[in-house]
């Protein structure tokens, strides 16, 4: 069975949310349309006329790429310049195109969250934060013989995280009452008389994000026909998530050292380094992409280098003069999304028992030719 267009990003957009992007960021279905079969998935960084010449000799009906191919109002669309030729070759062979750009890096376990995990960075927390994830508390009364049932599934779910704890929550037994009217169907009493149940209150803190779903697995475990439940918006933020990653090395490393960490982690043959190269290196940030222009950001979390691309002459300057080095791999070191993005995808569709398969680009769409 293959998989529909539209299930297809319901999964990534499970991985990298809309509503995370950057305001006004391209990203979301920018051609074609998701009304289909799709037989294979192509995961590209760039979309490129070789990226396309690639999705059509693999038979592929759908693009996901990090990079937009349509970043601003086309006011015109001539088949006969470079891109309309693609955008050309792409609408005769119906291969759809969907961008996941910084959702897809702002987002835990995205595109920062490899790097980091790459380069062998700890204890991670956003450079920039953007969001503070949206808090509920759940309270839910279960008989006390279901109560480890519901617990379970709640948890299991999702609910329950605070900071680095998981399935904390409070639980505490009482008596609940109630009468059941005609043409109802108790777990346990008569029709029209009260009843005493031996209950137990459960509450947990579930995000925003995951609220249907954990409801959903809760109200499936529980016994009742009517099920008891609140949930409680919360003045308490939840996780930060935000563009770029700064944490611990696992080892202190000298910037030379990590140079060479970069080059074969982030597989670039050359990088750009500001700094001394015997300084010893023991907070490092990255962040996919261009990320200079958080610089002071990073200095501020405490680094001592920033890794990240297009790093331009007075950044570089102001960098030096702060203490803070930086290594530039350039833009194209984002590249690592495209084998963590088919497998990610990949592992979905299985679980769901979808035929569609899913490739990783094998094209190097890197501009630069380093001599």
């Amino acid at each position: 069975m293959l998989a529909k267009g539209q299930t297809v990003i319901q999964y990534m957009e499970q991985l990298a949310p809309k509503h995370v992007a950057e305001p006004d960021d391209r990203i979301g279905l920018q051609l074609g349309t998701l009304q289909k079969d799709i037989r294979t998935v192509l995961v590209a960084l760039d979309v490129n006329d070789e990226v396309v010449d690639e999705a059509i000799e693999l038979g592929a009906d759908l693009i996901i790429a990090h990079h937009a191919i349509i970043y601003r109002p086309l006011k015109q669309l001539q088949t006969d310049t470079p891109m309309g030729k693609v955008y050309e070759k792409l609408i005769k062979h119906d291969i759809a195109v969907y961008v996941s750009h910084t959702n897809l890096d702002v987002t835990e376990g995205g595109m920062n969250d490899w790097m980091a995990e790459a380069l062998g960075i700890e204890n991670t927390s956003p450079i920039h934060d953007m969001h503070n994830e949206q808090l509920s508390k759940l309270v839910v009364f279960v008989p006390k013989s279901h109560h480890q049932e519901v617990l379970d599934a709640v948890l299991g779910a999702g609910a329950g995280w605070i900071g680095n704890y998981s399935h904390c929550s409070f639980n505490i037994e009482g008596f609940g009452t109630y009468v059941p009217r005609e043409g109802s169907s108790p777990f346990q009493g008569k029709e029209g008389q009260m009843e005493r149940a031996n209950e137990v209150r459960i509450e947990t803190i579930v995000p925003h994000t995951i609220r249907n779903k954990v409801v959903a697995a809760m109200l499936k475990a529980h016994p009742y026909e009517e099920v008891a439940y609140d949930l409680y918006s919360m003045d308490l933020k939840g996780r930060s998530l935000g563009l770029g990653r700064v944490g611990k090395l696992k080892e202190p490393q000298t910037l030379a050292e990590l140079v060479e960490v970069v080059k074969e982690k982030l597989d670039v043959p050359h990088v750009r380094v500001v700094g001394e190269l015997d300084r010893t290196i023991r907070k490092a940030a990255v962040i996919g992409g261009s990320g200079g222009r958080y610089m002071m950001k990073a200095l501020f979390r405490g680094a001592d280098v920033l890794v990240t691309g297009d790093v331009d002459y007075h950044t570089a300057q102001d960098a030096l003069a702060a203490g803070l080095t930086i290594i530039d791999p350039g833009h194209n070191a984002e590249k690592i999304m495209k084998v963590k993005v088919a497998e990610w995808m990949e592992q979905k569709l299985q679980e769901h028992k979808y035929d569609t398969r899913v490739v990783a680009s094998r094209i190097n769409t890197e501009p630069f030719r380093f001599m």
